[in-house]
């Protein structure tokens, strides 16, 4: 059984949540173990997603791209296009993930990018854009779950807590109905970008009893660390799911970047969460875009990783997650009521 943390130990705790495992094993979805990570090279916090990926040829693997036009989202964008995939970019509206398409197909470039509209806070467009990707026919080798946001205030779509719809649930809906272009993939891989932030969840981890976020005061830093851990939970049980297939889930912490949502975070955070930040050390010095980018496009392209299920990676290795992020039982509650919650839209049309 696992056991619940409390504040005191997560502070405690949190401060090994970054420590790399040098030959780590990790959990896969069947139950057993991988073979040691045994990388081709290795990189460290500051290495670019461009160097991450030097060498890999990426020609004929398709690839999809949640919250591509902003942020981490368009620098991934960029590189997989520059490595040869065939990216499926999807932004809130077609203009947006247009306009990341045409600025990263540039002469002497291999790889190219399909807009598509994915608002993720209405499920409809959600399935509407998987009904368009199924629709393809193309197998998926790789599915990037990084679109987010980080609200300061009290937001409902879904009648519900709008960082929980937008991080997870919608994430939810999308990967569940794209599986099956990932299982017929060669070695599907589901990235689900979350955040060290996941440690700053309520009490308890995931509040299932005001997923609305209206039965308190509104608490943005807890709600947000709430659907940063529901993505790491996600990750988890997801990489049961696929037990006895080709395709992994793995979930990535891309560092504090610096981005405009993060320095809207940082300005309104209350300063005993600055305080606990920094004693978890991630109150440094933000990577850069390129460096933010790095470990998602580790994860999502190097060949060592093949049989890496169920891991959760920093900096560009594998990692010890602390508080509730390697729960399985909160991890199979979560899937339960993420299922009971988007029902309707789960099934393919």
């Amino acid at each position: 059984m696992t056991r619940s943390f409390t504040r005191r130990d997560l502070v405690r705790y949190g401060l090994l949540a970054g420590l790399p495992l040098s030959g780590a094993l990790s959990s896969c979805g069947d139950g057993s173990q991988s073979h040691p990570l045994e990388s081709r090279r290795t990189f460290n916090k500051y290495a670019t997603a461009e160097q991450v990926t030097t060498g890999l040829d990426l020609t004929g693997k398709t690839a999809l791209l949640t919250g591509c036009d902003s942020g981490i989202g368009h620098e991934i964008l960029r590189v997989l296009v520059l490595r040869g995939a065939h990216v499926l970019a999807l932004a809130r509206t077609f203009d947006k993930a247009q306009g990341a398409c045409a600025s990263v197909q540039v002469p002497g470039v291999p790889g190219h990018a399909t807009p598509f509209v994915c608002e993720q806070t209405d499920f409809n467009s959600v399935v509407a854009c998987s009904d368009a990707v199924n629709h393809l026919g193309t197998p998926l080798d790789i599915l990037i779950c990084n679109a987010g946001v980080n609200l300061q205030t009290l937001e409902l779509s879904n009648n519900l807590e709008t960082n929980f719809v937008v991080n997870h649930l919608s994430h939810f809906i999308l990967v569940n109905r794209l599986l099956g272009r990932l299982i017929e993939a060669t070695q599907g891989r589901v990235v689900v970008i979350s955040s060290v932030a996941y440690l700053y969840a309520p009490p308890g981890g995931i509040e299932f009893d005001n997923l609305s976020g209206q039965r308190r005061p509104y608490a943005p830093t807890e709600l947000y660390g709430q659907s940063k851990l529901a993505n790491g939970l996600f990750a988890l049980e997801l990489s049961h799911h696929l037990a006895g297939t080709r395709a992994t889930a793995n979930v990535v912490h891309p560092g504090v970047v610096d981005t405009k949502m993060n320095h809207t975070w940082n300005a309104n955070m209350p300063l005993y969460w600055r305080l606990y930040g920094w004693l978890l050390g991630f109150s440094l010095r933000m990577k850069t875009v390129a460096q933010g980018a790095a470990t998602p496009c580790y994860v999502a392209t190097d060949p060592s990783l093949d049989h890496t299920n169920g891991a959760y990676f920093e900096d560009c290795h594998m990692a010890v997650p602390g508080g509730y992020m390697r729960d399985e039982a909160l991890a199979a509650k979560l899937w339960q009521v993420s299922e009971d919650l988007t029902r309707p839209y789960l099934q393919r049309s």
